[in-house]
């Protein structure tokens, strides 16, 4: 009985031990890039931002461009005090010297994270086509790369002339899993329900996917291609982390934004977000999390105390 009382005690102690040091940890820092985009950026910064910080895994601060057509050249945030970058950008240039500054915070191995329009951004950026790895409209087409699809389970490239960029009608979709040993993804459905979203097909690019982590089915009876399209994929750019997320198209306001309140967009972006930042995932699965039946929403953006 003594023995079965010390272990008893080592363990109560361990994990008070674990739950101090879980207090004790810094939280993440985080920057989203905003001020411009043709999607609602006015709403989604300010959600992405939500999310972050409810998580109590990040600390998340907002930089906003001047207004399309405004004076950039003060536009010169310091990428290197935060651990990694959340692009929610689509619109003018930046000036040289942030460009210079982004490309060498990525470089350095800093850790980014490629949100739904953001890919569309910079189309003769060469360097920052090479960070997204896939993207889509503002006069891509076959300079800018193959388009990238799914043909008998791999990745296919096909260099075929035409736009870049294209999406059906919004709907509710399965997500495909076609990594379940990422950190990302490790414990999560191999499929399940996405609430209400744009699906991006038909992207073109440098196509340096390294892992990629969730597909889905653009169907040609919607607006889509018809084909299986990436949508979650970490890109190969020297010692960065980069997590590209297609998902989460964000509605006219916060309350009506079925994309981004879907628990299967949040826990992506916490996850990659994590990623991004440390190499390591450690947030657990949530409960709540989307069946391959039901998608699941979190309206408050809110993780609900398990």
């Amino acid at each position: 009985m003594k023995i079965i009382r010390t272990i008893a005690r080592i363990a109560f102690l361990l994990c008070v031990v674990a739950q101090l040091c879980s207090c004790l940890a810094k939280p993440i820092k985080a920057l989203v890039v905003s001020g411009q985009n043709n999607h609602n950026w006015q709403t989604s910064h300010k959600v992405l931002k939500q999310i972050l910080d409810n998580s109590g895994i990040f600390v998340a601060d907002t930089v906003l461009t001047p207004s399309a057509g405004g004076d950039m050249s003060a536009f010169a945030p310091d990428f290197s005090k935060y651990d990694v970058v959340v692009l929610d950008y689509n619109g003018d240039r930046w000036p040289a010297q942030t460009d210079s500054a982004f490309l060498q915070y990525v470089r350095k191995g800093g850790g980014v994270v490629i949100y739904h329009a953001a890919d569309n951004a910079f189309s003769g950026w060469e360097e920052f086509n090479r960070i997204i790895a896939l993207g889509g409209w503002e006069g891509r087409n076959e300079k800018s790369g193959p388009y990238c699809y799914l043909k008998d389970g791999e990745l296919f490239l096909d260099n075929r002339p035409g736009p870049g960029g294209s999406h059906g009608q919004q709907r509710e979709y399965p997500m495909h899993c076609r990594n379940a040993n990422h950190p990302i993804t490790k414990g999560l459905p191999d499929n399940w329900m996405h609430a209400r979203d744009e699906m991006y097909d038909s992207m073109r690019g440098p196509a340096n996917i390294k892992d990629l982590l969730y597909s889905g089915t653009a169907d040609r009876n919607t607006g889509g291609s018809g084909r299986e399209e990436p949508l979650v994929f970490t890109v190969d750019y020297g010692k960065a982390r980069i997590f590209h997320l297609m998902l989460g198209h964000c509605g006219p306001t916060a309350e009506d934004n079925p994309a981004m309140q879907c628990v299967g967009f949040q826990t992506l972006l916490l996850r990659g977000a994590e990623w991004a930042a440390t190499g390591k995932v450690k947030q657990p699965v949530p409960s709540d999390f989307p069946t391959d039946q039901s998608v699941s929403l979190r309206p408050d953006y809110k993780a609900p105390a398990e």
